[in-house]
């Protein structure tokens, strides 16, 4: 066989980004086969499952999620078996030669076939966005959708982004710039993977994977079924075991989560993501962002100026009240029109938030103004020249090994985008009775998450956040067409989803970039993974909605029944909450929290405020590090994410991107990547194999430490006269 040429980087034309320079390698060969039988079965074959998996597992108590990792490690010993024993023989095709049998199972097989099973994940997030509105449709509001209605919607939204996403390519992937953090994990993985180090006396990158997934396969069995408690550790709660108190500012599942942390990976990494891939000036502003929400803002908010009446609530909770502190009766309001009903809604009153949610949903706000202004300010220009020339700035190793391999023609993505957009409209038009939303809602949706594609990409690159939608659009359908929930959430999905797809798309480009993967290989295999993921997951919803008896309805089910739609039934209580009550009777002139609109001006003006303060102060270049859409968004994952994800988050990224990188750095060079897909690996192992052997036969070890964090007086408001069950009465 000829030997392979191999192109190598120059002194003068490698990464700018230094954690690229010490992760991605600059060598491609070019004549590694990708087209081949082993990466379309093993890629459809693993789409098909996740998809299955996490569609299925997400109706139960314990919703199980399967992430493109498992198969990273899975298809590997797979693949290479095929290698071995399949024949071979060469078949002409088309006037072209095709093997079942190329050669050994390589690399970029490997990446493509995981690109196919993350989008079996839904890009890490489970079944498809858009079930949920199947999921509510069906049983929660007792309305009917068809099959083509439901397959239509799931299938428009997950794929209507990529046709944007697409022309937005050349600004957030080629640039060197935009270097997208959570890619270098997969990086590192494929190559500790694949690669064969030749240095020895050194542990090897597959040695260490290998030694790390175990740990984490062995000790999950511990927090995540005997010990239940290391998930959530709150000392002062143990300390302090009668003080409402103590408790409100020790519990790290329900209170302020002062000195708790955590010995369970999920906890550490669940929420803000991976904090061994984040760098340490995003860390350092979540870290900012929320010590100013939870140890000054909350406190004295709740505390000292008692706004809303806080302390007629819990100090942290998402859960909506009367005004008097007992929870809202949400299904009284709702009349068999599954439209709000006035008479019923007037006689109980407005809806109340605790303080946190409610400064939370503020905080929201500011993020998504914020992120607008500070890509505008910060990153215009840059983006600007990339518009006018996208040859303009020198190009790193990357985008000119990339050059030999074929561009996918702009066709290809307006042909996405028109024929994704036309079915969308399809079903608002003629399908309308069953998804509420009119045609100019559609438009109005992609409208926005057009807009925020772009500002959003640059930010999830360059800081490993993404400010979600998912508030704005909600709020914007409450205002214009209240009291229809389902057109609500058909909005929101349709806004915030459709944005959220096109960025995990880029970041997968992104991903083939680094891999040296033909771009249009990349493209095919995202759509048609895309395509049978959404298939399967309206198909697997469908059978279980249609055969499980009273499949989410709590109050129905009996005592023992896993099939419980934990997810669902948040996405039911937005619909209501933004759809049915409408946000003009929480957040406008007939709500309690009007206030709470003036954050988006303030997030807005903030990027400018920070602009000024640079000029104003140049030799202060801990200024330039303030990163206001990430301060602000971390913090508003909270609720769900509470006080003890952020503690063990920071402090796990502190410790590895900061001081491991300064005095380490060669063990960070080589391990740092590895170790939290090791760690992720072993935790999906685990929980697949307690899954199947424990929880599906729901056989649990009844004892203090599986009875939650021991702070059970964190929720107990603290109001005089405010009686509440299993509180103190003040």
């Amino acid at each position: 066989m000829a030997s392979i040429e191999m192109e190598s980087a120059k002194e003068d034309d490698i990464s700018p980004i230094e954690e690229v320079r010490l992760v991605v390698s600059n060598e491609d060969d070019p004549r590694q086969p990708v087209w081949t039988f082993r990466m379309w079965f093993l890629g459809i074959v693993a789409v098909i499952l996740l998809s299955f998996l996490n569609t299925f597992f997400g109706y139960r108590k314990q919703p199980l999620l399967v992430t493109m990792i498992s198969v990273q490690v899975a298809t590997l010993p797979i693949g290479r078996f095929m290698a071995r024993v399949l024949p071979p023989t060469k078949f002409r095709i088309r006037g072209r030669d095709f093997s079942l049998n190329p050669g050994p199972f390589n690399i970029k097989e490997h990446v493509l076939i995981s690109i196919f099973a993350n989008a079996g994940a839904a890009f890490g997030n489970g079944a498809a966005y858009a079930v949920g509105i199947v999921d509510i449709i069906r049983a929660f509001y007792g309305r009917k959708i068809t099959f083509l209605a439901g397959w239509l919607l799931v299938l428009t939204t997950q794929v209507l982004g990529y046709g944007w996403a697409g022309i937005m390519k050349k600004y957030v992937v080629e640039p060197a710039e935009m270097w997208w953090p959570s890619t270098l994990v997969q990086v590192s993985l494929f190559r500790a993977l694949h690669e064969k180090e030749k240095k020895r006396g050194r542990m090897s990158k597959e040695t260490f994977f290998l030694i790390a997934l175990t740990c984490s396969f062995v000790w999950y069995v511990v927090p995540g079924y005997l010990f239940t408690a290391l998930s959530i550790i709150s000392w002062v709660c143990w300390i302090f075991p009668h003080s409402v108190t103590a408790q409100q500012i020790g519990s790290g599942e329900k209170g302020l989560g002062l000195g708790s942390f955590s010995l369970d990976w999920t906890t550490v990494a669940a929420f803000l993501g991976n904090p061994l891939v984040s760098p340490f000036f995003a860390t350092a502003n979540v870290l900012v962002g929320y010590i100013l929400l939870i140890y000054l803002i909350i406190p004295v908010s709740y505390w000292g100026l008692n706004i809303y009446n806080a302390k007629n609530f819990p100090i942290y909770s998402s859960s909506l009240f009367v005004a008097n502190g007992t929870e809202y009766n949400v299904k009284a309001i709702v009349n068999e029109k599954f439209e709000i009903d006035m008479l019923a809604y007037e006689k109980q009153g407005r809806v109340n938030l605790s303080a946190f949610f409610a400064i939370s949903y503020g905080i929201g706000f500011a993020a998504i103004a914020s992120s607008l202004t500070h890509v505008a300010i910060f990153n215009g220009r840059e983006i600007y020249e990339q518009f006018r020339s996208s040859r303009s700035k020198k190009e790193d190793i990357h985008a000119r090994l990339m050059k030999k391999y074929k561009r996918i023609p702009s066709w290809w993505f307006h042909v996405t985008l028109l024929v994704s957009f036309a079915l969308a409209l399809l079903l608002c038009i003629v399908m309308k009775d069953q998804i509420q939303m009119p045609w100019w809602g559609l438009i109005f949706a992609s409208g926005i998450a057009l807009t925020f594609t772009l500002p959003v990409s640059i930010i999830t690159a360059t800081t490993n956040q993404t400010p979600g939608l998912n508030i704005i659009t909600e709020y914007i359908m409450g205002v214009i067409l209240p009291g229809k929930p389902i057109a609500n959430v058909c909005f929101k999905t349709y806004g915030y989803i459709s944005m959220s797809q096109a960025v995990s798309f880029l970041s997968d480009f992104k991903l083939g970039h680094y891999m040296k993967i033909p771009p249009r290989s990349m493209f095919i295999v995202q759509v048609v993974g895309t395509l049978i993921a959404g298939t399967m997951d309206v198909g697997v919803a469908w059978w279980l909605l249609g055969s499980v008896k009273n499949i989410c309805n709590q109050d129905l089910l009996p005592a023992d029944s896993p099939w419980t739609c934990p997810g669902d039934k948040v996405f039911f209580d937005a619909s209501v909450i933004w759809g049915l009550v409408g946000p003009k009777r929480i957040f406008g002139t007939l709500g309690n929290y009007p206030k709470l609109n003036w954050f988006f001006l303030i997030g807005a003006l903030g990027p400018l405020v920070i602009w000024l303060l640079q000029k104003a102060f140049r030799k202060q270049t801990w200024i330039s590090l303030i990163h206001l859409p990430v301060l602000l968004g971390a913090t508003a994952n909270m609720p769900p994410a509470s006080s003890v994800n952020f503690n063990a988050w920071i402090t796990v990224g502190t410790i590895f991107n900061y001081f491991v990188f300064k005095y380490r750095k060669n063990w960070w060079q080589r391990y740092n990547y590895v170790l939290p897909a090791a760690l992720d690996a072993g935790l999906a192992f685990m929980t697949v194999l307690l899954y199947f052997a424990v929880n599906v036969e729901e056989k649990g070890i009844v004892w203090w430490g599986n009875d939650g964090d021991q702070c059970k007086l964190a929720k107990c408001p603290t109001a005089k006269g405010v009686v509440t069950e299993g509180c103190p009465v003040f």
